[in-house]
């Protein structure tokens, strides 16, 4: 087995960043371009607190649907496991992540899984709160806790984009309130899910997320108990099976662990008892996953044997 050094990150980056070439870069976020296509990097924090880095790590990218883990857990916590799943199914889906015939073609019209985008705004429609500011604020306080940063902010630039760029987000939750899925206000729980998308956050912060889910229901910095352990079985299994978008299946079999990608190109990686891994790599495919991150993770499965399924036997027995 490869050991796990900052050394061996460096080649390993190397050797995915050509994957960047497969991909394109999300024009729909600003100040996203050509220029920062081959950009990747990676930070992995171990459950011993041992952190190791290599690539760009210092770029701040807004979190877009890697906000729908804590979505997901901020929910869970006000109104546990069978509340949240009555709203949005627990099933993977082979369509694309702003799908709307999802929600019209199947036998029940709730959203498939919190992973997509009509699940994660309905899941959002549910988290407490006398109005958005006072969401979000919840939802800001929990985030910083367990990536131990308190500085971390929403991109006002992102938020605007968001908002001019959700027709077809609006049109997901209007869709809902129709069929008595969502049941709150549509508009609220549009600028929420917003909001939660822009928040800017680098290859540590989405790696201390991964680390978060790997070590328990404890705060890493401290004693504090933040989220049942039960509610955490619950996000990491919808995660593995559901945080790739349409490729879920393909990353379980080749990486092994729960992952969860964003349209900017970031990947939360989080292998149970061991490690958070966080990644950045702007240029994604064709169902939203980055190229050359996605190349990085199944390489880091690989050579330092993070598949929780285990290894194949390989000498014939």
């Amino acid at each position: 087995m490869q050991e796990l050094t900052n050394d061996y990150l460096e080649e390993a980056i190397e050797d995915s960043r050509p994957y960047a070439a497969n991909g394109d870069v999300n024009m729909n976020i600003p100040e996203y371009d050509e220029t920062i296509k081959d950009h990747l990097g990676v930070s992995i924090i171990t459950t011993n607190g041992e952190c190791y880095a290599a690539g760009d790590t210092t770029q701040y990218v807004p979190m877009q649907s890697t906000s729908k883990i804590i979505g997901l857990m901020v929910a869970l916590q006000d109104f546990g496991k069978d509340r949240v799943f009555q709203t949005v199914g627990m099933e993977p889906m082979g369509d694309f992540f702003n799908s709307i015939s999802q929600l019209e073609s199947y036998d029940t019209s709730k959203p498939f899984n919190p992973m997509i985008n009509a699940g994660a705004i309905a899941v959002a429609a549910l988290i407490k709160g006398k109005d958005v500011e006072t969401r979000f604020e919840r939802y800001m306080n929990f985030l910083r806790k367990i990536t131990n940063h308190d500085q971390l902010e929403i991109s006002e630039e992102v938020y605007k984009s968001e908002k001019a760029n959700g027709a077809r987000n609006r049109s997901l939750a209007y869709f809902m309130q129709s069929t008595g899925t969502l049941v709150t206000n549509v508009e609220e729980a549009l600028d929420l899910y917003y909001r939660m998308n822009s928040v800017m956050m680098r290859c540590e912060d989405f790696a201390r997320v991964g680390l978060f889910l790997a070590k328990g229901d404890y705060n890493p910095e401290s004693d504090e108990r933040l989220i049942p352990a039960h509610h955490l079985r619950t996000v990491k299994a919808i995660i593995m099976s559901s945080g790739m978008y349409n490729s879920s299946g393909h990353y379980a079999v080749e990486a092994g662990f729960p992952c969860k990608s964003g349209v900017s190109g970031s990947i939360i990686g989080t292998i149970p008892g061991n490690m958070g891994v966080g990644i950045v790599g702007p240029a994604i495919d064709e169902k939203g996953n980055s190229t050359a991150g996605g190349a990085l993770i199944k390489k880091l499965s690989q050579d330092l044997e993070l598949n929780m399924f285990g290894l194949e036997n390989t000498d014939g027995r």
